[in-house]
């Protein structure tokens, strides 16, 4: 005989029920919150950005180095403040920091941290993660540098393992083709609007000659410059960049335009043959990316508004949560 229609209502209820209890538990307590720090560190964020600000009033070169040090750290296991640890005296092994990809992070970055996790831990002992912080820091010095204000989620915990070997496969190159950054931001559960939209953060900031030189003289291999560069801004390069004998630490700005604001010009600069690094200047020449590089372009608010979002897509990736598979350090650059 058929089961009743109620009968059929109970098995259900029962089955979803039993389904919720299957569950790990405290899922939901360790999602990424906004008010994650409510109770436990109510004024994390005005004591963070009491420091943000007083810093990047002194040196506003702390805004872009802040910013490129959290992409760095998520793009490599995660955002985990992994890229915080420093290796072991004596230490053969070496961390995420002294990986090549990351020896030429600006000092200001990991000092912001530094500071911010000293003063919580005066008020908030043993509470707030360093990948939590590094992740408000970033988005202090993006407003502050003029770009938008947005939420940023909490509850990361900081993680156990950095290492060297795990970086450059993990990072966008500067000569990389779109193939392989919608490769690369795909492994990290990121779209193609995704790459283009956080390829925006290179609005302010800047590169050592290095990243781009072949472009002005060999690129490719061809022996001859990159043909999607404009000319003034190539002799302009050249000149602080010669192919033999400069030095090492000339840097050049992402946005020739407008190097130290946070706005949409990166977007317009691309259009103009103005980006400083292949990679930059690809996703104007890729149709797949081209359209939506002049859309940004074109219109600031929406670039801000995107950014925003998609900053926090990327700042859930691989977050460690729980003493299993994370910890709280009380020193960001001491593994406990």
């Amino acid at each position: 005989m058929p089961p009743s229609i109620p009968s059929l209502l109970t098995v259900t209820l029962l089955l979803s029920f039993s389904l919720s209890l299957s569950k790990p538990a405290g899922r939901r307590r360790r999602e990424l919150i906004v008010d994650y720090y409510a109770k436990s560190c109510p004024q994390v964020e005005q004591l963070i950005a009491s420091l943000t600000s007083q810093h990047f009033k002194e040196a506003p070169v702390s805004g872009p180095a802040t910013i490129r040090l959290f992409f760095h750290d998520c793009f490599v296991d995660g955002c985990d403040g992994s890229i915080l640890i420093a290796a072991k005296a004596g230490s053969k092994e070496l961390t995420e920091k002294d990986a090549e990809d990351n020896k030429e992070l600006r000092g200001e970055g990991f000092e912001i941290v530094r500071q911010a996790k000293a003063v919580l831990e005066s008020k908030c002992p043993g509470v707030v993660s360093c990948s939590d912080i590094l992740a408000i820091a970033a988005r202090d010095f993006v407003h502050l540098a003029g770009g938008p204000y947005y939420q940023v989620k909490k509850g990361r915990w900081d993680g156990k393992i950095s290492i060297a070997s795990r970086v450059k496969s993990n990072l966008p190159q500067s000569n990389s083709t779109v193939d392989q950054l919608i490769k690369l931001f795909s492994s990290k559960g990121l779209t193609i609007n995704d790459l283009v939209v956080l390829s925006g953060a290179h609005t302010i900031g800047f590169a050592h000659c290095k990243e781009f030189v072949n472009r002005l003289y060999d690129f490719r291999g061809t022996k001859q410059p990159d043909p999607a560069i404009d000319p003034r801004l190539l002799k302009e390069l050249r000149m602080s960049c010669p192919r033999f004998g400069g030095s090492a630490d000339v840097v050049a700005p992402f946005d020739v335009t407008t190097p130290f604001l946070f706005d949409h010009a990166y977007y317009a600069n691309l259009g103009a043959k103005m980006g400083l690094l292949a990679s930059d200047q690809a996703l104007f020449l890729d149709p797949r990316t081209k359209p939506l590089v002049q859309e940004l372009g074109k219109d600031k608010q929406k670039f801000f508004q995107a950014f925003g979002v998609a900053m926090e897509k990327m700042g859930s990736i691989g977050v460690k949560r729980g003493r299993r598979h994370g910890e709280k350090r009380r020193d960001c650059s001491l593994h406990v």
